[in-house]
């Protein structure tokens, strides 16, 4: 993920710095990709407009999704200097995690440009705010939130890899074909889990200290 502007701030997660070299740039982690695909299937001719450097677009590659990728800037990987704010091609899905200080524009241009499905990586905070509702939720709802049950924490390119981030993210998925169908609309948008144990180093086996599965009796007094 690149952000647009060098002086974008507050940054998403505390462990973000201002990148010296030039704007903010924080690959994706490969497992925070891979969750995506493994519950949101995805067919045709699909854009990743904020590559950095691949990290995701290579994920997308490899499970067999027909990409094009690009960038505003050199990141050594697909191709630069493509502002996406301006693009007019027509993909059959977008995904991308976007700028976070324009990732408001993002979504509202990726949705102009798709037939099939948006999926943005955001902040579970971007539901808030009643900017949002008025401009997006209203109007475009999302069909899934897929909710990251671990963090997932972004370094700059080559940074030591630490502890969890202190953000919550989620998978924002559109749907045309929930958009397009006045029915379908009313049961959006549903919100699911991405579980335990996708990321590197979780505490795959990890159990609640009463029990397996916590059930609505074990919350009760």
């Amino acid at each position: 993920m690149t952000n647009y502007s060098p002086n974008s701030y507050p940054q998403p997660t505390t462990k973000r710095r201002v990148d010296s070299g030039g704007p903010d740039f924080y690959p994706t982690p490969r497992w925070a990709t891979q969750a995506l695909v493994d519950y949101e299937f995805f067919e045709g001719l699909t854009s990743e407009p904020a590559c950095g450097d691949g990290e995701m677009a290579i994920v997308l590659i490899e499970v067999g999704l027909n990409i094009t990728a690009s960038d505003l800037y050199a990141r050594n990987y697909g191709r630069t200097g493509v502002d996406f704010l301006k693009t007019t091609i027509v993909f059959d899905n977008i995904i991308t995690n976007p700028p976070y200080n324009i990732a408001e524009e993002f979504l509202l241009h990726a949705l102009s440009l798709t037939k099939k499905k948006v999926a943005l990586l955001l902040r579970l905070a971007f539901l808030e705010s009643s900017r949002r509702q008025r401009n997006i939720f209203q109007e475009f709802p999302p069909s899934r939130i897929w909710v990251f049950s671990e963090r997932v924490t972004f370094y700059p390119k080559g940074e030591e890899r630490a502890s969890g981030g202190t953000t919550a993210y989620a998978w924002f998925v559109w749907d045309h074909a929930d958009l397009d169908n006045e029915l379908a609309r009313q049961n959006i948008p549903q919100v699911k889990w991405i579980p335990l144990g996708r990321k590197p180093n979780s505490r795959k086996a990890f159990k609640s200290t009463i029990g397996a599965k916590l059930t609505l009796s074990d919350l009760l007094p």
